[in-house]
């Protein structure tokens, strides 16, 4: 994977997008590149984290997601992001959930990246961006900010931490885990409810998002979340359960699986962040 994504960025000006026209015709190249090109710098300069120094080609993703920043309008300081009316990353309001990828990503790069004088009017923008639009956020948007904050300062005023903090708390359920469904308001096409139950995808994303800006594991709230996700593992499988905004799904198969997929992602980083 790795490898693919270097390719695809050593020959960025060659490549075409991994989309061009969506269903009903309108055009998505610009979304496609725009949220590749957050996408890529966000990997690699994780990547790169691990390793203690910033390699050309993480330096190169970065260039390029900087290219397609958007200069003008509403959006100014964002990206371009794919809208295929799928909760919760290619969705209205997704091209938020990609600037906090973006922020990051940034503020993971290695090397005192963040400090470099000729990427500041770039994140300024950005951070005006997030800034501005924060009120009108879905509260899934929100807590991917909380994590970006601890990253990039300045994202978030203390005033509004403690009160989002306060509004994660307020919804974790009686088992310790969190809902998903309580993060959005959001209808299902097939007409049916969202589910209620605790997931692995809102509950690990929720404690990890609050071990990255400090919160210690023995806050009570963040300890039976951690409780919560040591009970809940799939002990056949290996994964943690979570369920689709879009349409209910039969959770055993591969379209079923996919929002399991990335809760077991979060789950497995909010414990090993935990060690």
């Amino acid at each position: 994977m790795l490898n693919s994504i270097a390719k695809r960025v050593s020959l960025w000006n060659e490549v075409q997008p991994f989309y061009t026209d969506a269903k009903d015709g309108a055009p998505k190249s610009a979304e496609s590149r725009g949220t590749e090109a957050v996408l890529n710098a966000l990997i690699l300069a994780n990547y790169d984290a691990e390793r203690g120094k910033l390699s050309d080609t993480t330096r190169s993703a970065l260039d390029a997601a900087w290219s397609l920043q958007l200069k003008s309008g509403k959006e100014k300081g964002g990206w371009d992001w794919l809208n295929f009316h799928n909760a919760p990353w290619e969705a209205k309001g997704s091209q938020y959930w990609g600037a906090t990828l973006a922020a990051i990503a940034v503020g993971t790069a290695p090397g005192n990246y963040i400090s470099e004088l000729r990427i500041q009017g770039n994140l300024k923008a950005l951070q005006e961006y997030l800034t501005a639009s924060y009120q009108e956020q879905s509260l899934f948007n929100r807590t991917v900010l909380l994590w970006a904050s601890a990253r990039l300062p300045g994202l978030l005023t203390p005033e509004r931490r403690t009160a989002l903090i306060s509004t994660l708390y307020n919804l974790q359920q009686a088992d310790g885990g969190w809902s998903l469904g309580s993060l959005f308001t959001w209808q299902r096409r097939d007409g049916t409810p969202l589910e209620t139950r605790s997931d692995g995808y809102a509950t690990g994303l929720i404690v990890f998002a609050l071990e990255k800006t400090g919160t210690p594991s023995r806050t009570p709230q963040i300890k039976r979340g951690l409780e919560w996700l040591a009970q809940n593992q799939d002990r056949d499988e290996g994964r943690w359960i979570a369920y689709s905004l879009n349409k209910q799904r039969d959770l055993n198969t591969d379209i079923g699986r996919f929002m399991s997929d990335a809760a077991t992602a979060y789950a497995v980083m909010a414990l090993e962040q935990a060690r």
